[in-house]
């Protein structure tokens, strides 16, 4: 497998990154000393945090060997970035060549593939979702002259999930493109993660985040996961320092024994608050549908969404609504604490009511003024 995983990245890198060789910083040139006089540094520290007064490792060893075990996999096949948009953005700079190469996903889902495929100068091709948020049964053949495809899963916004054996199908019938699977909400369904697939599938990439389950979004820590030859590519291209020690200390916190405990709790909480919401949400008046969510929110469907929203916010209460076409009719609520939930459910129901009784009644004098109209012109007839 490594051989094979070897000749992929070799094959799908970009020329000009195949050729470089990644920064040297004084923090990777040599590890360990007592006296640091080689990074330009200064010797006070002046804030309660240690070592921020030093440069952080590129890749701090007890983050990357803490989420290698999380993930069951070696530590090779894992890198630190910020967020796992600092990895989506690591792929395109590496494998896709401005204006010549294209990326393929499926919409609506994560806003962030198209903006930086645009922001890197590459061509997106966005497909339709087949029914239930499904891959179409040609995904592979409509996109197999991309280099990065991705999908996300569970998706953003609609929270429906892909079969593991279709994404390692796909794989396999994407020999020249590279997967990439984004399991930012995974903890909400782990028997989906696609990392124990990383060992059968060469050209598979998986990212991860530290943002929603293990509740550090303002630390912006997140994860590529891949065969260690992708990872030594994107390697060239991050930068020197992307994991600021107060990070690295948070996001080691967060991994500990103690750590996981407290997330899988957090995560069996939010669940049950999810499945429960999800079920009242559906007998609101004016809600059309609610679709199944294996994230930590809900997307659902209600008449006069944007009436809705902007009455939410003028009470202080922020969920989500899209300008996309597709979800002009949709908002999505994420699941928060039980008051939290109260509050914006108490909220939509009453709102909801109004305004599916100003619609009825504007119906009700349509048609009285419709059957009016009708009957004085049977009278002048």
């Amino acid at each position: 497998m490594d051989n094979q995983a070897q000749a992929v990245a070799k094959r799908l890198v970009r020329p000009e990154i195949a050729a470089l060789v990644p920064y040297a910083s004084a923090r990777r040139e040599v590890q360990g000393g007592e006296v640091w006089l080689n990074a330009n540094e200064s010797p006070w520290n002046n804030a309660n945090v240690v070592g921020v007064n030093r440069y952080p490792d590129c890749q701090p060893e007890s983050v990357r060997s803490a989420y290698a075990t999380y993930s069951q996999l070696p530590s090779e096949q894992v890198l630190i970035t910020r967020g796992a948009d600092e990895g989506i953005d690591l792929l395109f700079r590496a494998f896709c060549r401005p204006g010549v190469d294209s990326v393929a996903t499926c919409g609506p889902s994560y806003g962030m593939y198209a903006i930086s495929a645009a922001t890197n100068a590459v061509a997106c091709r966005t497909l339709e979702w087949a029914e239930g948020y499904q891959l179409p049964s040609d995904f592979a053949e409509q996109v197999s002259d991309c280099k990065l495809v991705f999908v996300c899963n569970p998706n953003n916004p609609s929270g429906t999930v892909i079969a593991k054996e279709r994404l390692i199908e796909l794989a396999a019938q994407l020999p020249d493109s590279l997967l990439v699977v984004d399991e930012a909400y995974i903890e909400f369904c782990p028997e989906l993660s696609m990392a124990d697939a990383i060992a059968q599938c060469p050209n598979l990439v998986v990212l991860r985040t530290l943002s929603k389950a293990f509740a550090l979004a303002g630390a912006r820590c997140g994860f590529t996961l891949a065969n260690n030859a992708i990872i030594q590519v994107l390697e060239k291209v991050i930068a020197p320092y992307p994991v600021p020690e107060p990070v690295a200390q948070l996001a080691a916190e967060a991994l500990s024994p103690e750590g996981l405990k407290r997330m899988h709790t957090q995560v069996a909480q939010l669940n049950a608050r999810r499945n429960s919401l999800a079920l009242r949400l559906s007998c609101l008046p004016g809600v059309e549908s609610v679709i199944p969510s294996q994230a930590n929110f809900i997307l659902f469907k209600v008449s006069l969404a944007r009436a809705c929203y902007d009455a939410l916010v003028e009470q202080g209460l922020l969920i989500r609504a899209y300008s996309n076409p597709a979800l002009a009719n949709w908002l999505r609520i994420s699941i928060g604490a039980d008051s939290e939930i109260a509050r914006v459910e108490s909220a939509l129901k009453a709102i909801t009511k109004e305004l599916t009784s100003k619609a009825n009644n504007k119906i009700e004098k349509d048609t009285a003024r419709i059957k009016a109209g009708a009957a004085a012109k049977e009278t002048q007839l």
